[in-house]
């Protein structure tokens, strides 16, 4: 199965766009994780067929409702396997 990852810039901190995401992650069956970095970007790493991760791009060019995305960074990479899709927090 293919894995992405990506990084979506803009304002998407603060809009509910890693919990969005999981939501979205969960509904198309991917697995990986999401997180804030610290350039003010969200991350994700993905894995599902090539069907579920176009919708998981799509998504996440428009994100959630607050969300303004300026710039999605896409890279193919080795596959990982994932339980599930979760969300990272910073401690």
């Amino acid at each position: 199965m293919p894995t992405v990852h990506l990084v979506i810039s803009g304002k998407v901190q603060g809009v509910f766009f890693r919990a969005t995401a999981k939501d979205v992650a969960d509904e198309i069956g991917v697995t990986g994780w999401v997180k804030n970095t610290e350039e003010g970007d969200v991350e994700i790493k993905a894995t599902g067929d090539h069907d579920q991760l176009q919708k998981l791009v799509d998504w996440c060019k428009i994100g959630p409702q607050r969300a303004i995305v300026t710039n999605i960074t896409i890279t193919n990479v080795d596959e990982e396997r994932f339980k599930n899709f979760h969300v990272i927090r910073r401690h």
